[in-house]
């Protein structure tokens, strides 16, 4: 080889050994920066966990109320609602210039949580926090639960502790009375322990619905209050129903009111109307959970005439069964003895008492006395609903009837209305078991407007003397069989004997398959 090629190869020997060097140069710098970046977000990473522990201590769960609607305190905007977990009080957005951000620096309260999206953000730094600490939380705002969790309400007896240590059983919770809502306390509570509609609403927000129809506000709100007061890990004893009341208001064009108390059997049906409507429910038979639950047959025969030709049959469906009362009668034995006796005591011993099933006969297919139509059950429900009529209207007062009627707690033998054809299809007698009973309080006031109209709202608008709510409900447990009263706040065991002291004025009764 000659003196210059060996130089050459010499020279691009060095040169590639240099560039070698070079290359395995950066990669060190660069590994070398990027572990630095690994280090500086690990060492972020861990200031932000420290700074959110010590935000998370500031956290007071006796000041959250989750019931209320979703309105910034400020602005009273309903949208991009936070929650101050510090004070409670809500407010909008997160980002600078909000009022959720000014209120992080001005009141030093730092730890915020989106009621839709339920994430904990750290203002102002405007960070996310994943921690097992907010799950409580992050429940007592929405409520979830797996089938295997609502198989168990009605098989296992829970008791549970609110924040104050304050026992309570979930799902038999009071209602706060808004202002005069008691009439809606008592369907909401109805509702939420028929147990198809019940787990069919605590099961709503994880049912697969079609993503192209919006959620029905009524549906979601009933859904949401339903799954709070089933809750086992409540903040509070008790759950406030405003938001589901406002919405049935609006969605009633104000038919029920918050102002005056209204008719809760009413409100049940229209109610029940509703969400069947909201289920996609058809005019067939078990087209939604209402009609699987409630929905039953009966033979209408309407006579027009002495000659059978002329009277007409109908099928047709109900959701619920109207049992009259007789009359109130005009004088009693106290009132003849002593003119002078008034509102004495004693005249509860002349109230009039009539046995459930003396009202039932209406429905056996017999003719009753002043009626022009035959009634005959044909197919029974899962649930009975039964309506005492209780209210009657003349032109200067609505009267209440304080018959008191009768009835076994178990075993009805409902089956004793069907045809006897079809009483030996079921092959044994169907009986039924009562499970809710909702009672009137109290002695019924004349309600007339200036031009002495009475209005149908007036049915059940005030009661004598005291200012208490003229409505309660009567629920049985049915992981124990006992029975509990809930009166808006109030909830106390009871004897099954101590259903009769009141008026019964809805009752449901639940078929014993």
């Amino acid at each position: 080889m000659s003196l210059g090629k060996r130089g050459n190869a010499e020279s691009g020997a060095e040169h590639a050994h240099s560039k070698q060097m070079k290359i395995d140069s950066t990669n060190q710098t660069l590994d070398s920066e990027s572990e630095y970046e690994e280090e500086v977000m690990d060492e972020t990473a861990a200031v932000y966990d420290q700074i959110s522990d010590v935000y998370l201590d500031t956290i007071n769960r006796s000041n959250l109320d989750f019931d209320f609607e979703q309105l910034c305190s400020v602005s009273l905007s309903t949208t991009n609602i936070y929650a101050c977990l510090v004070c409670g009080k809500y407010y909008q957005g997160r980002g600078p210039k909000t009022h959720a951000y000014f209120h992080s620096i001005n009141d030093d309260h730092h730890v915020f949580i989106n009621l839709k999206s339920r994430q904990a953000y750290i203002l102002p730094d405007n960070y996310k926090i994943d921690s097992k600490s907010l799950n409580d939380i992050k429940q007592v705002i929405n409520p979830e639960y797996s089938r295997q969790s609502i198989d168990s309400l009605d098989t296992r007896e829970r008791q549970a502790f609110d924040l104050q240590g304050k026992p309570y059983l979930p799902g038999f919770v009071g209602l706060n009375r808004i202002k005069s809502n008691s009439f809606m306390n008592v369907v909401i509570q109805l509702i939420a322990h028929v147990q198809p509609l019940r787990d069919m609403l605590l099961l709503l927000p994880s049912s697969k619905e079609d993503a192209s129809k919006q959620p029905d506000v009524l549906l979601s709100k009933l859904s949401l209050l339903v799954r709070k007061i089933w809750h086992a890990q409540k903040f509070k004893a008790h759950v406030s129903p405003h938001e589901l009341v406002q919405e049935i208001v609006s969605l009633s064009k104000k038919r029920f009111r918050l102002d005056r108390e209204g008719d809760p059997y009413e409100l049940l049906i229209w109610l029940l109307n509703s969400l069947h409507i909201h289920l996609g429910g058809t005019r067939k038979r078990n087209s939604s959970t209402v009609y699987q639950a409630f929905q039953g047959e009966m033979l209408v025969k309407t006579l027009q005439g002495k000659a059978d030709s002329n009277n007409t049959e109908r099928k047709m469906p109900f959701l619920a069964l109207s049992l009259e009362l007789p009359p109130k009668p005009l004088f009693t034995s106290t009132s003849l003895d002593d003119p002078a006796a008034g509102e004495n005591e004693d005249d509860r011993a002349d109230i009039p008492q009539v046995p459930l099933m003396t009202l039932l006969q209406r429905y056996n297919g017999s003719l009753q006395p002043e009626q022009t139509s035959v009634f005959q059950l044909t197919k029974l429900p899962r649930y009975i609903i039964c309506h005492i009529k209780r209210f009657t209207k003349n032109e200067f007062a609505i009267e209440k009837n304080p018959t008191v009627v009768n009835f076994p707690v178990r075993n009805l033998p409902f089956g004793q209305l069907l045809p006897l054809d079809t009483r030996e299809m079921h092959g044994r007698e169907t009986t039924y078991d009562l499970v809710i009973n909702i009672c009137h309080v109290g002695e019924q006031l004349p309600q007339t407007t200036p031009s002495n109209d009475i209005t149908q709202s007036d049915v059940t608008a005030e009661t004598t003397g005291s200012g208490e709510s003229p409505f309660m409900v009567y629920i049985r447990n049915e992981a124990n069989g006992k029975w509990l009263m809930l009166h808006d706040l109030q909830v106390k065991p009871i004897m099954p004997q101590m259903l009769f002291l009141s008026d019964s004025y809805i009752q449901v009764w639940k078929r014993n398959d």
